[in-house]
């Protein structure tokens, strides 16, 4: 476990942590009472999360300590991060008094974000089972991108709405946002499908 729990695993059991944070300072916003800061609060800790996933994986490479632990825990703390994030999104604190999500972010989006991180997971297990590499691919890391990018922006933008955002102006960068998100992870999720697809093709021809 000492040797697990080098500098890049450190880094990620930290994220972990930032996770928590983030979750509770989402899970006590109410739209019907709003305190913007809480969310800006929320916003930067889910930056400096997803920027500790960036420097995590560079100095693993950089320095050659890569691990199964860190293999295993960092896609792992990603997927709790975000996909917690999108579940509080469609949650009552959300929902403004006329009953509408302010957040744009509807249920069946979430449920398309989730499956595919349980998908993915599954898959990347089976096919690291079978002794066949299953590392992130272009599309999974773009998903990522647009997730994290997605997340804080849509916190900034509930925030500020009528603020820093014109009404309109933020109906629509939400509701972008909302779907570029969906439709980049879709894409993704059908990308690993077909390419376990062919992974286990080629063990039968072997």
């Amino acid at each position: 476990m000492k040797h697990s729990l080098n500098l890049p695993n450190r880094i990620t059991v930290a994220r972990l942590g930032l996770a928590i944070v983030f979750f509770v300072l989402v899970g006590q916003y109410s739209h019907r009472a709003p305190r913007p800061w809480l969310l800006d609060l929320a916003a930067a800790t889910f930056v400096i999360a997803a920027i500790s996933d960036i420097l995590d994986g560079y100095i693993a490479r950089k320095r050659g300590l890569v691990t199964p632990f860190g293999r295993i825990l960092d896609p792992l703390v990603d997927k709790i991060l975000v996909c917690g994030a999108f579940i509080l999104f469609v949650g009552t604190g959300f929902v403004d008094a006329d009953g509408h999500n302010v957040t744009e972010v509807r249920t069946w989006m979430v449920v398309v974000i989730v499956g595919r991180e349980l998908l993915v997971t599954g898959l990347r297990g089976f096919n690291e089972s079978m002794g066949k590499a299953f590392g992130a691919s272009l599309h999974g890391k773009i998903k990522m991108w647009m997730q994290s990018v997605a997340a804080p922006a849509i916190l900034l933008i509930v925030a500020h709405e009528g603020t820093w955002f014109s009404v309109d102006k933020a109906q629509t960068m939400k509701i972008t946002l909302a779907w570029l998100t969906v439709v980049v992870t879709a894409v993704s999720m059908g990308q690993y499908l077909m390419r376990s697809r062919y992974i286990l093709e080629e063990g039968t021809l072997s």
